[in-house]
């Protein structure tokens, strides 16, 4: 029944974007493209840094999703430049308040300040922008292998407020919106599949739950005139059907058996993708853009 309820909230959550959709077309304003636009604005959280573990560390690298995005779209564009605004650690509010990576942005701004800045100064100029937001929000919501109904709601509607505000305001600091992206979120917790049949219940119930987050996010990144990389496609979340091989547990669905095959949740219980996981993801999003 507690499950029933948030579904039911999430739903009203959904009904709420629809009714309260922001045109592209408004936000965008009049002022022409320009056609020798060189600057790739890439912002988000620790994908967008591409952060991952390391021996004995766990640190930022250059080997994320929007450096491999950048070397596609540089070999077409040699002017192209990269500009990375991600922190690691982001949630869709100290993406507006600020807090976290203070050492990036100008003194007592956030990232979205700085993206605001930079895409005013830079108009015209920015030929591609890409976003990741909100797994922060709700990454904490499934303690202990468990998952805690009231946080996720709680997380879907913080995402649906703060992500409006964010794209708001991007659109706003644009002009016109250079080509945009954001993405659909893979879920990192198919991995407690693997932990008996607690465990599968509850990586069951999150990919349910995933999609109701990739819902909200997509509807509002559309509304702003965002294209959507299907990241959660990409990474097959919702494929329980199909199986394959997982070395040490045997036969898997292929969704679990590709969280362990991109990412370090299985070896390291780190929900970061690696090398390869970023790749994947650089490729969802040069559909879209590329």
């Amino acid at each position: 029944m507690r499950l029933h309820r948030l579904l039911l909230s999430i739903c009203l959550v959904l009904g709420a974007i629809g009714t309260s959709a922001l045109t592209s077309a408004s936000a965008q304003g009049d002022e022409p493209h320009n056609s020798d636009a060189h600057y790739y604005l890439a912002l988000g959280d620790s994908l967008a840094r591409g952060y991952m573990p390391g021996p004995g560390s766990q640190h930022d690298t250059d080997q994320g999703y929007v450096d491999d995005l950048y070397v596609t779209l540089h070999a077409k564009d040699p002017s192209l430049q990269l500009v990375k605004l991600g922190c690691s650690g982001e949630t869709t509010g100290t993406m507006i308040t600020g807090g976290r990576c203070t050492d990036r942005y100008p003194a007592g701004t956030s990232q979205l300040a700085a993206a605001e800045q930079f895409l005013t100064a830079h108009r015209g100029s920015v030929s591609y922008l890409t976003l990741d937001i909100g797994a922060n929000d709700v990454d904490g919501c499934t303690p202990g292998g468990s998952i805690d109904a009231v946080c996720l709601l709680t997380g879907v509607e913080t995402i649906r407020a703060n992500l409006t505000t964010i794209l708001d305001r991007l659109t706003a600091a644009s002009g016109r919106l250079p080509v945009s992206a954001g993405m659909t979120y893979y879920d990192p917790f198919l991995q407690y599949y693997l932990g008996g049949l607690q465990g599968k219940v509850v990586a069951i119930l999150s990919v349910d739950l995933l999609a109701a987050i990739n819902t909200v996010e997509t509807l509002l990144y559309q509304q702003h005139g965002f294209k959507v990389a299907d990241v959660a496609g990409a990474y097959k979340t919702t494929n329980f059907l199909n199986q394959t091989t997982v070395p040490g547990y045997g036969q898997q669905p292929v969704n679990v058996a590709t969280i362990c095959r991109l990412t370090y949740m299985c070896s390291m219980q780190n929900i970061h993708p690696n090398v390869e996981g970023y790749q994947v993801i650089a490729t969802a999003f040069e559909k879209k853009i590329g």
